[in-house]
């Protein structure tokens, strides 16, 4: 049995590519049972996000067609147009692969964390469908582990890599604790979406939305428990915000210096945080010229960004070779258990001439025999049925002059070279 990893993913296929190979989660163990059962695979577990679709399969060689086959038949695909997308690795590629994906190197997002807990998701509902076996179990708990040892020896997740988090990152710069504070963002488009989910995520007190239109302001609220208002009433909420971000689809500054100015009064100088994410800007350069105000523009989060992402890129280096180091690791793995039926057939034969001997020591010992003498007669049996098969190879290697399977013996067996 080897091992296959094999889909697409957002760096070989368009999003219309990837939607028409997504398998459904409702129907995902009918298709992990469909390709164990005649897709030709020993074991198989399915990862399926909007940014990848990947199976990993253990199979003998002869089946790695097989499934894919049963692939492009599930989802009614014609072979011939996915082929250009769909990429394959084999055993030690496999291996590398889920290892860097579970990383988060395969990610769109360097080092981001979403993918392990979609892989774990993938491995128990295959585990729970009794799809799984010595092989992939294996290869997922050292998955999960080598992941954990890339986030715990490595910076590949400190850093904030998108214009969102950097946001976020910032505010908790200023503020000790989001908890305590009140965050204002003004629009309500995939931008603030973003901006409300971090915020959720890093505990904020109380979010309020602003929109030209309440009914588009509620729609961005309501998932993460945040306040909607008017574009309106946000003159007058200002300075209830500890944190302020913008970004509307505007052609003019919507937040003036004077606005803020009379914000501060009310807050008797307590500090904003303000981030103007628009491109024309939100906010007034001249806000920044304000006592107790921390202005940053997109230019600014970008440059953070920036600084960022060179800095995962740098982990993920040093995350490379923990995953060649785990890779060779599980490799020598796999290649033990081509000795286990070995092992298994020698311990098997080993016991039968056990259980033959002690048996007729019983029958000795029944009829009154001299135990000492019986004792005597069972190891000098058991030591001559041992190593009657073993002799009778290792003399016809010397007379054959096979010093290699001597030497062999040797350290099989542990002999001095005396």
């Amino acid at each position: 049995m080897h091992l296959l990893a094999f889909g697409i993913n957002h760096h070989t296929a368009p999003v219309d590519i990837r939607e028409k190979a997504a398998f459904d989660s409702d129907k995902l163990v009918y298709a992990l049972r469909e390709i164990t059962g005649k897709g030709g695979a020993s074991e198989a577990a399915i990862v399926s996000t909007c940014n990848r679709t990947e199976l990993y399969c253990g199979l003998e060689p002869i089946h790695d067609e097989r499934v894919i086959e049963w692939f492009c038949h599930y989802h009614r695909l014609n072979q011939f147009d996915i082929h250009p997308y769909l990429y394959r690795h084999p055993d030690q590629a496999a291996v590398r692969h889920v290892f860097r994906v579970a990383a988060g190197l395969d990610s769109m997002i360097l080092g981001e964390t979403q993918i392990l807990g979609q892989m774990k998701e993938a491995f128990t509902t295959a585990h729970k469908a009794g799809v799984t076996g010595k092989i992939l179990n294996h290869l997922f708990q050292q998955t999960f582990s080598v992941a954990k040892q890339v986030r715990t020896d490595t910076a590949i997740g400190a850093s904030a890599v998108s214009v969102a988090s950097a946001a976020v990152r910032l505010a908790k710069q200023i503020f000790n604790k989001l908890s305590e504070q009140t965050v204002l963002m003004i629009g309500a488009g995939d931008m603030i979406e973003l901006c409300a989910r971090h915020f959720r995520d890093q505990g904020a007190g109380h979010m309020i939305v602003a929109n030209r239109t309440v009914e588009r302001a509620q729609l961005v609220a309501r998932p993460f428990g945040a306040e909607a208002i008017s574009l309106m009433e946000m003159p007058a909420r200002l300075a209830d915000a500890d944190i302020v971000i913008s970004s509307t689809a505007s052609q003019l500054p919507i937040l003036g210096k004077g606005a803020v100015e009379r914000a501060l009064k009310v807050r008797k100088h307590r500090p904003i945080f303000m981030v103007d994410i628009a491109v024309p800007r939100d906010i007034e350069s001249e806000v920044a010229e304000l006592d107790d105000v921390y202005l940053y523009s997109i230019d600014d989060l970008k440059d953070v960004v920036q600084e960022n992402m060179e800095s995962r890129q740098k982990a993920a280096s040093e995350a490379e070779k923990i995953i060649d180091t785990q890779v060779m690791d599980f490799m020598r793995w796999v290649k033990s258990l081509d000795a286990v039926p070995t092992i298994r057939a020698l311990r098997e034969s080993a016991d039968a001439l056990r259980e033959a001997e002690v048996e007729r020591a019983r029958r000795r010992l029944a009829r009154g025999e001299d135990p000492g003498k019986v004792i005597e007669q069972l190891a000098r049996a058991l030591t001559n049925k041992f190593t009657h098969a073993p002799t009778d190879v290792l003399r016809k290697a010397n007379i054959d002059g096979n010093s290699a399977l001597l030497d062999a013996a040797r350290r099989l067996f542990g002999l001095n070279e005396e």
